[in-house]
């Protein structure tokens, strides 16, 4: 088993520099075992890069990405290429890259929510669906660190809710590390263990309720954001523990 103490994945002082602009500058960022951490930022704020980054998938100008000894990571990806006239099913997209018997592929389209999809075609799936299918294809993996790149953007509101219901659900059963970009504040704060506000550099960071209140968090989404958010958060303060549990173990100076 791995420790809950040690880093899963952890960014040191990561910086990418592409034809000369700065994408990322000197970030830090550590994702534990059973730990929730959100990154979010305006658009083009380097969130998906850092992602990238982070899989070994981008190459860093300096600093380094620091990964458990044979880290398993299943991986959600932003967006999945799909071709309308390849037939391709549900259960062919769970099998694309991973060897997994039928009973594998029940369990995972059990937990995701979506057994009856099993011989669907992927292109008839909703936004939600799909979310879910790509969520169970990186279950397969038996990960220890899930990864999603703003797995929730073509998912309506009520969708998202469940979808987050349901990565919170995940991480309590497989005691997994998860590591989510989002722009979706009030909905990331809700959920999240930790919170990285990203803008190139890292803004401010620590738990929700530290980061809603943080000048530079209301300087980057607006004092709305802060309000919207501390209502939601309120709301849900009965599944968390303190909110600044994580901001303890994570406090860097930037």
């Amino acid at each position: 088993m791995l420790k809950a103490t040690g880093a899963l994945l952890s960014a040191r002082d990561a910086s990418l520099v592409i034809n000369g602009r700065s994408i990322l500058d000197k970030v830090n960022l550590d994702v534990r075992a059973g730990e929730i951490v959100t990154v979010i930022g305006p658009n083009g704020a380097g969130k998906s890069t850092l992602v990238r980054v982070m899989l070994g998938l981008q190459p860093l100008t300096s600093g380094e990405i620091v990964r458990h000894d044979r880290l398993r990571i299943g991986y959600v990806p932003q967006r999945f290429p799909l071709t309308a006239n390849v037939p391709l099913d549900v259960r062919r997209l769970l099998t694309l890259t991973l060897k997994a018997g039928d009973a594998e592929i029940d369990e995972a389209l059990q937990e995701t929510g979506i057994p009856h999809l099993k011989r669907a075609s992927v292109v008839s799936l909703s936004g939600g669906e799909l979310q879910r299918a790509l969520l169970a294809r990186a279950l397969l993996r038996k990960p220890e660190l899930l990864v999603l790149d703003e797995a929730v953007q073509a998912v309506d509101f009520m969708g998202e809710t469940k979808l987050y219901e349901l990565i919170g659900s995940i991480r309590k059963r497989h005691g997994c590390g998860i590591l989510m970009v989002s722009h979706d504040l009030h909905m990331v704060m809700a959920e999240s263990d930790h919170v990285v506000c990203l803008n190139g550099h890292v803004c401010c960071e620590g738990g929700p309720a530290t980061v809603q209140k943080d000048p530079e968090f209301i300087k980057l989404f607006g004092p709305a954001a802060a309000r919207v958010i501390a209502a939601y958060t309120h709301h849900h303060d009965h599944d968390h523990d303190s909110a600044d549990h994580c901001a303890h173990h994570h406090d860097h100076k930037h």
